[in-house]
């Protein structure tokens, strides 16, 4: 995917595709922690996860699984993610456990809680937190 740089500062996504940071424990398979690694050669994806990933990924929207799985786990995650034929294009390991974030940045921050299906995305107001003017 090739990305254009604004004034070199920041690389900016073609229009309309979006670039999903994705979970993998408990959002597109089992809640697996690290505590118990053996399980996540075993688990097995969602399949409404594995048809959503992959439906945006053909789409050309730009993939990459961010997950609290540490770094001595990198290799049995993608193995797994390729075994089970999840299509992606970063992984990012060692994020933050415990949930609850509050993500500040530079850019707009979309986040979608998953509460047991995935499928594609609806448009709905919500009241959010915001730095005041």
């Amino acid at each position: 995917m090739n990305l254009e740089h604004k004034d070199d500062i920041s690389p900016v996504l073609p229009e309309g595709v979006k670039n999903y940071l994705i979970d993998i424990d408990g959002t597109i398979t089992d809640d697996v922690p690290n505590e118990q690694p053996e399980r996540m050669e075993t688990c097995e994806p969602f399949p409404d996860a594995l048809e959503t990933v992959n439906k945006w990924y053909d789409e050309g929207h730009y993939i990459c699984f961010f997950t609290s799985r540490t770094e001595e786990h990198r290799e049995v995650t993608t193995n797994w993610l390729n075994k089970h034929g999840f299509k992606y294009h970063s992984i990012l390991m060692n994020k933050p456990r415990g949930g609850n974030y509050h993500w500040i940045d530079n850019h707009i921050v979309k986040a979608t809680r998953y509460v047991g299906k995935f499928t594609d995305l609806v448009e709905k107001s919500t009241t959010i937190q915001v730095f005041e003017d």
